[in-house]
């Protein structure tokens, strides 16, 4: 008998087969439960499951040395308020993205020095080589030993081979792109739809990402 894709799922293992398939291609939970003739919350859940198994395959991921982008974005919009007004609810969001390698993301309370520098020590070996914008948030890094650039954007250094942030905002740019067609995700589920980008684009270049994420499933 083949083994459970997901633990202990009352759907069987052919209709989730076909869920990893539609959530690979990017057709909504919503879409795929009505194909297969499913609970749209049964559907749900299996994508949130996967999201849940690509976040934690993203922490593991998470290595980088050499040369290396840090950036920080903010993801979201204005929605309505009470009585047509509009209220910002912006996200912000770390990145750190290894120049022709993986991306790696944290969603931030603040983005004071203290937060960035905590996350960046922890993630990036003192002999790597960090590119970053002006922000004063990363003004301490050659304290710690860092090799640090910083980008200044008014003096067109981003037009340099080597010095410029082109890689993490081509990411930004990935993930908001993508992000945008669920027309709103909820505070309390980004961080999932995020490390999904996330994932995504690190491995872009998968030849079977169907397999890769089944093995996730059952595997860890």
């Amino acid at each position: 008998m083949a083994q459970k894709l997901i633990k202990n799922s009352k759907l069987t293992n052919r209709t989730l087969g076909k869920l990893v398939d539609f959530f690979v291609l990017e057709v909504t939970a919503i879409k795929a439960a009505r194909r297969l003739k499913i609970n749209r919350h049964s559907a749900e859940g299996v994508y949130q499951k996967i999201r849940m198994k690509l976040l934690e395959a993203c922490e593991r991921e998470a290595v980088f040395r050499g040369e290396v982008e840090v950036d920080e974005s903010y993801f979201g919009g204005l929605q309505k308020g009470g009585r047509g007004r509009q209220v910002i609810t912006k996200v912000p969001v770390f990145g750190i993205l290894k120049r022709n390698g993986h991306a790696y993301t944290k969603v931030l309370e603040d983005v004071t020095r203290y937060t960035l520098e905590k996350i960046i020590r922890s993630k990036i070996p003192l002999d790597t080589v960090i590119y970053s914008d002006g922000f004063t948030a990363y003004q301490g890094l050659v304290v710690y030993g860092y090799k640090h650039h910083r980008i200044d954007h008014s003096k067109h250094l981003a037009l340099s081979k080597t010095h410029h942030i082109n890689g993490i905002e081509n990411f930004w740019g990935y993930a908001k792109t993508r992000m945008r067609k669920y027309h709103g995700i909820s505070r309390k589920h980004f961080l999932y739809y995020l490390k999904e980008m996330e994932f995504r684009f690190n491995h872009r270049k998968d030849p079977d990402l169907t397999k890769t994420i089944k093995r996730l499933l059952i595997y860890h």
